[in-house]
């Protein structure tokens, strides 16, 4: 029996790159949370905040706000 050709994971481009964003910032949190000063923690956790609202708006298809 032959291998089935696998179909392409990636039907949802723009969801995809929000959430190669999404985890790229939470792993740069994880590695360097430690050595943050108060004001980067702050802005890390806007950052967040903002790619998880981004990712919920592609995934949903939701219209960007404003």
């Amino acid at each position: 029996m032959s291998p089935r050709p696998r179909a392409e994971r990636r039907q949802n481009r723009p969801l995809r790159e929000v959430l190669d964003d999404l985890l790229g910032h939470a792993r740069e949190i994880a590695r360097r949370a430690k050595e943050m000063t108060p004001a980067e923690l702050d802005y890390a956790q806007q950052r967040l905040e903002w790619l998880t609202d981004e990712v919920w708006r592609v995934a949903t298809g939701e219209a960007p706000p404003g």
